[in-house]
């Protein structure tokens, strides 16, 4: 999506629109708050990579030029989201009310998503709506382009069956049609529906995912290569993870989860060249919140075949590892947009489990992303 610019608009004050799906969402609602606190020098921008020196000067869209909005199901303002969040440790204390006019603002952009229960909509009705949305907030707001944010709970793979389009693909859909960069999140279909493709081909729009990378598969991109490289023969690796939340209640659902799962295997297949025994197991835990434990338990064979083991133990919050990140990748689908960059951006695998493509060893895939942004940088 691009509109006009107003006469003295420089690359310095272009405004960018992130619209989130799941707008009211532990993720979206952190990015919000988190974005507002960096732009008022409240907090360090610790866990976004494009705040570090790397990419200076790669022409990315400066903090306060984003203006959020986006698409949910449930009612809940931003501000009171970012109390509970506040109140369960995720945001420190006193941020809410630090930051609420910016979420008070952002809550304002939020509009009613889909399917909701009963609805009697279309796809067409839907997709259109949705991105009649996307376009009346870029007018409104004067914005030079808006990125499209799925940070939405997981929904389970559409089956061989299946004809219609999942909730994940009419919003992608919508994007596509509003001239949006799209930016896949989570596990969900989104742009890979194969009744996409033809659209997603003509659009000429960058776009990134799938699933991001917080975690326990953020520690296994590190791990497997490492067994590779001095030639140990991985024999298992299984792992569990318990979170609550609402992603804890989604991935309560057996098709949700083996979406997610999907995503943590493809980083050891691609890596270790086959999957090994082991499954991954997650457990629905309300008591803990926005808050998960993973643990990885790894079998491998050494020298003449000794048997061994490594466990580890990932306990983190993954809506404040996840926020930085979609903040990155939505300045980055800006500053690909804006050169005129379209198509899958494998350069950005280092986010997700999932990518469209490049390395699977985060190492790799982190220098990938240091040549992307040098790439931004040299674009006029």
């Amino acid at each position: 999506m691009t509109t006009t610019p107003s006469e003295g608009t420089t690359a310095h004050t272009a405004r960018t629109g992130v619209w989130f799906v799941g707008a009211r969402g532990s993720v979206a609602t952190t990015a919000v708050a988190g974005c507002a606190a960096l732009t008022a020098g409240l907090h360090p921008a610790d866990g976004m990579v494009t705040e570090t020196p790397p990419f200076a000067g790669s022409g990315l869209a400066p903090l306060p030029s984003l203006v959020f909005g986006g698409h949910d199901t449930v009612s809940c303002p931003l501000p009171k989201r970012a109390e509970e969040l506040e109140a369960g440790g995720v945001l420190p204390h006193g941020l809410s009310s630090a930051v609420r006019s910016e979420l008070a603002a952002a809550d304002q952009e939020i509009r009613t998503g889909g399917p909701l229960p009963g609805d009697t909509r279309g796809e067409e009705e839907l997709i259109g709506t949705f991105a009649a949305h996307l376009l009346d907030f870029a007018r409104r707001r004067r914005l030079d382009r808006v990125v499209v944010v799925n940070v939405a709970s997981t929904e389970p793979a559409p089956t061989d069956s299946q004809s219609s389009l999942p909730p994940s693909s009419l919003y992608a859909a919508a994007a596509l049609r509003a001239g949006s960069p799209y930016v896949n999140f989570t596990p969900s279909t989104g742009l890979r529906a194969p009744a996409l493709q033809d659209a997603l081909a003509a659009s000429g729009l960058p776009h990134a995912g799938r699933d991001g990378k917080t975690g326990q598969t953020l520690l296994r991109s590190v791990l497997a290569p490492m067994f590779v490289q001095r030639a140990l023969s991985v024999r298992a690796w299984s792992g569990t993870n318990l979170l609550g939340g609402g992603d804890g209640a989604a991935l309560a659902d057996p098709a949700a989860a083996a979406a997610k799962n999907a995503g943590k295997n493809r980083v050891l297949a691609d890596t270790l060249g086959t999957l090994p025994q082991g499954d991954v197991h997650i457990d629905d835990v309300p008591a803990l919140g926005d808050w998960k434990t993973a643990w990885d338990h790894i079998a491998f064979a050494g020298f003449l075949g000794s048997r061994m083991t490594l466990q580890t133990t990932w306990q983190g919050c993954d809506s404040a590892l996840a926020a930085p990140l979609v903040l990155d990748l939505a300045r980055l689908l800006a500053r690909a947009h804006e050169v005129g960059i379209s198509g899958p951006l494998p350069e950005l695998g280092f986010y997700f489990k999932d990518p469209d493509g490049g390395p699977a060893a985060l190492a790799e895939q982190y220098e990938a992303l240091l040549a992307f942004g040098a790439r931004l940088r040299e674009a006029r």
